[in-house]
C-alpha cells in the first residue's frame, strides 16, 4: 500500500453490523448484572444506539454520532454515574465477553479481540470517578 492510498479502518474491516451485535451481546450481560443495570433506563433503546453510533465513529465510520449528539464528551456523559474499580471492571467484562462472542460468531481475524480490548480497558478505566478505597 502507498502512502497516496487510504488505509483501511477497523469499520472498514467489520462493518457497521459488526457494532450492533457487539452491543447486542454487551446489553445482554448488562441486564443481568447487579452493579451496572441500576445505571441504565429502563428501556435500553437510546443506550445501545448511543453505543453503537459512537463505537461505529471511534473505530472509522460515519460520523452520524457527533453529527446528532456533538462531541462524544465520554467523561463528561458519564460523571452522573457513580463509576467505582467494581463497576468499571463489570463494564470491561461484559465487553471483552461481547468482542469475542462478535468477532467469533461472524469469522473474524482473532487479532481483532486484542485491538478491542485494548481500547475497552482503557476507555472503562478513563470513566472511573470515584476514588479507589
Amino acid at each position: 500500500m502507498s502512502d497516496d492510498e487510504p488505509r483501511l479502518t477497523v469499520y472498514d474491516v467489520v462493518g457497521a453490523e459488526f457494532f450492533t451485535q457487539l452491543v447486542e451481546h454487551f446489553y445482554a450481560g448488562v441486564v443481568a448484572d447487579e452493579v451496572l443495570l441500576p445505571m441504565y433506563p429502563d428501556d435500553l433503546t437510546a443506550a445501545k444506539a448511543n453505543l453503537a453510533g459512537f463505537l461505529v465513529q471511534y473505530w472509522g465510520g460515519p460520523t452520524t454520532y457527533s453529527d446528532e449528539r456533538g462531541h462524544p464528551r465520554l467523561r463528561m456523559r458519564h460523571f452522573p454515574f457513580a463509576i467505582d474499580q467494581a463497576a468499571r471492571d463489570a463494564w470491561a467484562r461484559h465487553m471483552h465477553a461481547a468482542v469475542a462472542a462478535t468477532v467469533a460468531s461472524r469469522g473474524l481475524p482473532v487479532e481483532l479481540v486484542a485491538i478491542f480490548d485494548r481500547y475497552f480497558e482503557n476507555a472503562a478505566t478513563h470513566l472511573i470517578n470515584q476514588p479507589i478505597p
